[in-house]
């Protein structure tokens, strides 16, 4: 069992393609990218937690249409945009605000907002979040885990840090 992490995938919402400026055709198109970029990565066995803004103005059908198409244990940290149709599906492993986990060695501070300060940042924690699309200049150690970050695909702890040098200090 493999641990991903995403966050901001905004099935459904159209103002996103212009926003934050995703090279896809139409919602249709977009949905259906990330929805296969998702399979591709994740398995049914592994543990997904999705950092945030599920589905923007979506029914609760269709999210739980959305849910029951992607692979894995589906664990919602909710962000801005995550309304009840959203999280009172049962297609969540868990919905909360915030987490904190070990994995791979490495200590994850979690939630769908970054932080300026977290749990043992002086001890080489790390804080993973969305909701700034890539946006916000990062602190050490802290990263947008968001799908416009990462080719709009759920990644692993590893994938981070192989990709930031001032993270190899780290386990």
């Amino acid at each position: 069992m493999a641990i991903f992490f995403t966050s901001d995938t905004h099935f459904g919402h159209g103002g996103a393609l212009g926003l934050y400026r995703r090279p896809f055709a139409s919602v249709p198109a977009m949905n259906e990218a990330i929805v296969a970029r998702w399979n591709e990565t994740v398995g049914p066995g592994d543990d997904i937690w999705h950092l945030g803004d599920f589905a923007i103005h979506q029914s609760a059908t269709a999210v739980a249409e959305l849910l029951n198409r992607l692979n894995g244990n589906k664990h919602l940290l909710t962000g801005n945009n995550d309304p009840p149709a959203t999280t009172e599906q049962p297609g969540w492993t868990s919905v909360k605000a915030y987490a904190e986990m070990m994995v791979d060695g490495v200590f994850a501070v979690l939630c769908h907002y970054p932080f300026r300060s977290w749990r043992d940042k002086a001890k080489g924690s790390i804080n993973l979040h969305g909701h700034c699309h890539g946006r916000l200049k990062p602190q050490p150690r802290q990263f947008d885990v968001g799908v416009d970050v990462w080719d709009f695909r759920p990644i692993t702890i590893r994938e981070i840090l192989a990709r930031n040098p001032r993270a190899r200090q780290l386990p």
